[in-house]
């Protein structure tokens, strides 16, 4: 759906008469244009602090969101917020070692969102002026996709209730909508009104009439109160819907089998997302429409106004539109509502055909894998809700313990898998997935952001200075996790595979081949003595550093940030109250429920990723830093992108860094400490491609944000720098493990 056709007249979204509900038609006949209109006060409210009136900078607008200016050299960040528990969250996004969130944790009235975002929620109960072609490719898609077998069926039924001779009437009926579902745009089904006794104002431009909830209503209501150019007309006498014999026949032979058609129709274009109008189109039908008396569904073209003397029960005017996507259920974005019959039917598929009879082992790696998408995104609701409605210390802690659920559940499971079946495969792919989510957070997130960021936007600035603390600890986490690598490098043995000198001359020099530092522990004086209190060492220096490095973001040193959160008064809270899509208990619920369905997700994958490893031309390595290590950041992914479309980079970087600073300050210790506990033989030692792919990789992002500018041409120097480090990891040779 273009903007144009989204820009309806003034009414049609005035918030005064707009409201999400199925009784949104509005009954209307003209008494004359000498009505006026009654405006209701403004209630809405933007948390703003009390300088932003003052401040003379420039701006960039942002309605409930941040907005960023600069003043003079410092950057500084305002938030504006409907009320206390989003301006929590936005302000949460802007601290160090919270996760950053995009979508909202509060709902938001309709009459607040954009004109675009209000046609995604109608009812498609409404009737609007015509603006632009019906022929659409999105029309013509539905034509092919669901129009042609959905009017066969009607035809079909059609045909079945002619044969029974008394449901003839349901015969007339399903023809007519053969012929609406075949193309329904530009079409209304309306419901005639002429037990309408009552009058109200008819608003500009007004062509839809209001469903009635009450018949006793009509009957009760005065003529006296109709103006004397409106007519009384008292309906015909005529049997009751449910005492004739043809109701009972259709609901026993017509109706089950157009339920079964629009059920799938609706559940297809459901899936498909953009198709929701689709869905919603025979979700309606099915419910409201084939349940009246067929005598009173009329449809007709909509050339010019109806009248009021029938209301509309259906009309739509596209079956596809992009902008469905930002299509929530109860705070929960449509794609994680779909994908979560997928975790079900992985782990019912997976438990239960464990001999791989049914479905291949390919095939269950692959849904597990996938089912890890909807539960990262689960878990991430869950940590931005709980922390948006407590303390700052309730917030660290939830983002600290389930901010990396998500990789720990995989990583303990596969060492888990590893440690029984006494191979090192295992734990080769877990340090493979370690540094591939490392160079994606630091490479690839920031990247792909700045390239889609920097196509709307020329030039995006951020806070060098907040950017160089995200580094500097970088720099500390990289060079920890891989200090014991170099020390066995410098101190190791070399090991070769074989050497060989010519027996004619015995002076030249040995001819080896395969030749590798030992960091495989079989020098046991060395890891003993040397190595592995160098290992537990690190894994407390490094918690110890992130934890100074929140003392001084967040508390003696916040002023870096320079964030400013309104204090004011909530007068739309206080009006209609703050509605929160998950509470404390709720999210807390979610979280602990997706944590559990993530550790059999991770069981599955790991089960299921022996037959791929052992059969697989892919080099192990690049299955760990791809696959294994990205597909739970697909979520972050997003959200970066997002805060980079609203001219919002910095946040688009602090996420990865965020990321990579957890995986290798609290991930890592986390995975030494279990090893510790439960020995499964996990040594901190690193092949070389993962050593110097990592510290590359640090420097380049480093050199990229030195001067807290950024463009889509930066964006694709690091893009390309990390699919040059997947080539090489693409081409490298197996872990001599595997």
């Amino acid at each position: 759906m273009s903007t144009a056709e989204s820009s309806d007249t003034q009414w049609d979204h005035d918030p005064r008469v707009y409201r999400r509900t199925s009784q949104c038609d509005r009954l209307c006949v003209d008494i004359g244009s000498h009505v006026a209109e009654t405006p209701s006060p403004d209630v809405s409210h933007q948390y703003t602090p009390k300088f932003l009136s003052a401040h003379k900078g420039g701006t960039t607008p942002c309605h409930y969101g941040e907005e960023v200016w600069q003043d003079g050299s410092s950057l500084r960040t305002t938030i504006r917020a409907e009320n206390e528990v989003e301006a929590n969250k936005l302000a949460n996004n802007y601290r160090f070692g919270f996760r950053k969130w995009k979508s909202h944790v509060t709902e938001r009235p309709i009459e607040d969102r954009s004109d675009i975002v209000r046609e995604l929620y109608s009812e498609l109960n409404f009737v609007r002026p015509l603006s632009g072609s019906l022929i659409t490719c999105g029309n013509i898609a539905y034509l092919i996709l669901f129009g042609w077998w959905i009017s066969l069926a009607y035809l079909l039924v059609c045909v079945l209730m002619f044969l029974t001779i008394i449901g003839v009437p349901y015969g007339k009926l399903c023809w007519k909508l053969s012929c609406y579902f075949l193309w329904p745009f530009g079409k209304s089904i309306l419901k005639p009104r002429s037990l309408v006794r009552r009058c109200c104002v008819k608003f500009p431009h007004c062509e839809a009439i209001p469903e009635e909830s009450d018949s006793k209503e009509v009957k009760e209501s005065t003529p006296l109160l109709m103006p004397p150019s409106v007519p009384i007309e008292v309906p015909p006498q005529r049997t009751r819907y449910w005492c004739r014999v043809s109701t009972y026949v259709w609901l026993l032979l017509g109706y089950p089998l157009l339920g079964l058609i629009h059920g799938l129709a609706c559940f297809l274009s459901w899936i498909l997302v953009f198709t929701i109008p689709v869905a919603k189109m025979n979700a309606r039908t099915l419910a409201i429409i084939l349940l009246m008396p067929p005598e009173d569904v009329h449809i007709h073209r909509l050339k010019k106004p109806q009248g009021c003397e029938s209301q509309v029960l259906l009309c739509c005017y596209h079956a596809f539109n992009w902008y469905y996507y930002k299509y929530t259920l109860d705070g929960i974005n449509v794609f994680a509502v779909n994908l979560l019959p997928l975790v079900i039917t992985t782990l019912v598929v997976g438990y239960v055909d464990t001999e791989n009879q049914f479905v291949s082992s390919e095939a269950k790696f692959t849904a597990a894998v996938s089912s890890i998408i909807p539960l990262s995104y689960y878990i991430g609701m869950g940590i931005a809700s709980i922390s948006a409605q407590s303390n700052f210390a309730v917030g660290a802690v939830v983002n600290a313990t389930f901010g990396s659920i998500t990789e720990m559940t995989f990583y303990i499971t596969a060492l888990l898998r590893g440690h029984k079946a006494g191979t090192k495969c295992y734990e080769e792919i877990v340090k493979a997935a370690l540094t591939g989510t490392l160079l994606g957070c630091i490479l690839f997130i920031p990247g792909i952001s700045m390239i889609i960021g920097g196509f709307k936007h020329r030039e995006q600035r951020f806070n060098s200075r907040s950017a160089g603390v995200s580094s500097a600890l970088l720099f500390i986490s990289v060079g920890g996790v891989f200090a014991p690598t170099l020390f066995s490098k410098a101190y190791g043995s070399l090991v070769c595979a074989g050497c060989s000198s010519s027996p004619a001359n015995t002076s030249r020099p040995f001819t080896c081949m395969d030749c590798h530092y030992d960091m495989s522990g079989s020098n046991e004086p060395l890891y003993l003595r040397h190595i592995e209190p160098l290992v537990y060492t690190i894994s407390v220096l490094l918690p110890s550093a992130y934890l100074i490095g929140l003392i001084f973001t967040l508390k003696t040193h916040s002023h870096i940030y320079d964030i400013q959160v309104s204090d004011g008064h909530d007068h739309h809270q206080g009006g209609h109250g703050m509605v929160v899509h998950w509470s404390r208990l709720r999210a807390l619920s979610v979280l602990i429920m997706a944590t559990l369905l993530m550790a059999a997700c991770a069981d599955l994958t790991t089960e299921h990723i022996k037959p791929i490893l052992d059969h697989s031309a892919i080099s192990q390595y690049f299955i760990g830093v791809t696959v294994l290590a990205m597909v739970p950041e697909i979520p972050e992914i997003f959200n970066g992108i997002q805060f980079a479309l609203q001219n919002n980079i910095s946040l688009s970087l602090e996420v990865g860094n965020c990321i990579a600073v957890q995986v290798c300050m609290i991930q890592i210790p986390l995975l030494i400490l279990f090893n510790t506990f439960y020995d499964v033989g996990f040594m901190l030692l690193f092949s070389d491609l993962h050593l110097w792919a990592s510290i590359f990789s640090v420097i380049v992002v480093n050199y990229i944000f030195m001067d807290g500018k950024s463009d889509y041409f930066q964006g694709t120097a690091l893009v390309v720098v990390y699919l040059i480090l997947l080539a090489l990891y693409f081409f490298a040779p197996s872990p001599r493990a595997c």
